[in-house]
């Protein structure tokens, strides 16, 4: 519940972020960012490793690691949900994950229902930072494959 009087107060469920420069974050945040970077890049293998490294407590790690992360990260993630219907015909799905892996999408949910009177209902989520194709060129795409006969966005964050 709001308490117009409290402007600390949020409605519930709703999360507030904060642009905020590094050079006045706790340590332990820039830390934490630093541990997961080095995780990131490969250049450790374990959580201990990342977090020696950068001399942070492993607990600091946990209590931070996923509230906090490198703003040109959060602008390069976008994750798409596209509904299609699908000719139900061999290889039509194979085809379109082909053709969104080929785009460097990285498809990350498949849920595809039987298929009534020969067409199936496909719904997909695809992580789309690396694509140099816009949502709009990957939904054209899509609806000009062979089989796909709708292909529309569902959401996108």
């Amino acid at each position: 519940m709001l308490d117009k009087k409290d402007p600390e107060t949020k409605p519930e469920g709703h999360e507030r972020y904060f642009l905020v420069r590094e050079d006045i974050l706790p340590e332990a945040l820039v830390k934490t960012v630093q541990a997961k970077e080095l995780l990131a890049r490969g250049e450790v293998k374990t959580i201990h490793d990342a977090v020696e490294q950068v001399e942070l407590s492993r607990s600091a790690f946990y209590k931070y690691k996923d509230g906090i992360f490198p703003l040109n990260k959060l602008e390069r993630e976008r994750i798409v949900t596209i509904s299609m219907d699908l000719e139900h015909r061999s290889g039509i799905l194979s085809r379109v994950l082909a053709m969104i892996a080929g785009l460097e999408g990285n498809v990350l949910t498949i849920h595809q229902t039987i298929p009534l009177q020969g067409v199936a209902n496909v719904v997909i989520s695809v992580e789309t930072s690396q694509m140099a194709e816009t949502v709009a060129g990957l939904l054209d795409r899509l609806r000009e494959q062979d089989g796909v006969t709708r292909a529309h966005l569902v959401g996108q964050g």
